[in-house]
């Protein structure tokens, strides 16, 4: 088992140089993405583990049994081999007619487990309420013990996709990437990076988190190449100089470019001291004393404080009051 100090050293590990990523790992195209499916169904042949006294759930399993020609009264039917289910399933990017799709059943009733149950066939519709797929299938739910999740389960393949999605996607007159971390210093080096491998100027910022790219005509109907040419482009991604603390695990991730100023610090009875002294800087705890090189950050001082033996708990309290003081120069963000 990990003790702290080892817990603390893990957690101060990072590079100090930028690792360049893939465009494709960093943003979006607008208008490429999953869509959220949603529909209502009937989980059959359970072992007496289904809803018990569920209204709707005996009212939807006569109406069923009603399109398939028998007439039956809902007061008629007592059975907790049947269970109301929600299920959900996610459309992909430029689905086609005919490809599965994995969905999700959960339980709506009080049934206690949906293990052996097969979902009967369902519509699942999307946000504007056209049916996009169909559902049935055996579920498969993983385990059947008592400290097990027994209420929800899977149909690996279990959809089927009824219509297309309709895209115009190839010959687009214009493009738009949205950035996952919008900032401006990423979004400037993307569009001169874009423009300097399409040769033009053809991708300008709208905002920090906006790159709009317009087809050259090279790429004249020919969108796919041109996003794929786009995607592989790597990219040095920017970000805010940022502390980040789990107390409860005592893991601290350090950005590389959080920087601390001079400044003393008393806790316990330990007393803390950080001093520039024109090309070193010093840190001091009691009587003993660590010298890093010039322009040292919290990474630093975070090893530093670890091989002087400070615990996680410690640590913690010394970078909120670092932070406190005003020199902690970056966010500090408590989990």
């Amino acid at each position: 088992m990990m003790n702290a100090k080892n817990i603390l050293l893990i957690a101060v590990l990072f590079s100090s140089i930028s690792q360049a990523a893939r465009l494709k790992d960093i943003a979006s195209i607008r208008g490429v993405r999953e869509n959220q499916l949603i529909g209502y169904g009937l989980v059959v042949g359970l072992k007496g583990t289904g809803d018990s006294q569920a209204e709707f759930t005996s009212k939807s399993f006569a109406r069923l049994i009603e399109k398939l020609g028998v007439k039956l009264d809902q007061t008629q039917i007592s059975s907790k081999n049947v269970a109301a289910v929600i299920i959900t399933a996610s459309l992909p990017a430029f689905a086609k007619a005919g490809n599965p799709l994995d969905v999700t059943v959960s339980s709506v009733g009080d049934a206690t487990s949906l293990v052996g149950g097969t979902l009967l066939q369902s519509p699942l519709r999307a946000a504007n309420d056209q049916i996009y797929a169909v559902a049935q299938g055996t579920l498969s739910v993983l385990g059947d013990g008592k400290d097990i999740h027994t209420t929800v389960g899977s149909v690996s393949g279990g959809a089927i996709i009824e219509k297309d999605i309709q895209a115009d996607f190839s010959s687009r007159k214009m493009y738009r990437m949205t950035l996952h971390n919008p900032d401006f210093t990423t979004a400037a080096r993307t569009i001169l990076t874009i423009n300097k491998e399409l040769g033009g100027q053809f991708a300008s910022a709208k905002d920090a988190g906006t790159v709009d790219i317009i087809t050259p005509p090279a790429y004249e109907n020919k969108g796919v190449e041109l996003m794929a040419t786009i995607e592989a482009i790597e990219i040095n991604p920017d970000q805010k100089a940022r502390v980040v603390i789990n107390e409860k695990t005592g893991t601290i991730v350090i950005g590389e470019k959080v920087k601390i100023s001079k400044v003393g610090l008393s806790h316990g009875n330990m007393n803390l001291k950080v001093t520039d002294e024109k090309t070193k800087k010093t840190i001091s705890v009691d009587d003993k004393i660590t010298v890093l090189d010039s322009g040292a950050n919290v990474g630093d001082l975070v090893q530093a404080l670890n091989k002087l033996g400070v615990s996680p708990k410690d640590l913690i309290s010394i970078l909120h009051s670092i932070k406190a003081a005003g020199a902690l120069h970056g966010e500090l963000e408590t989990l």
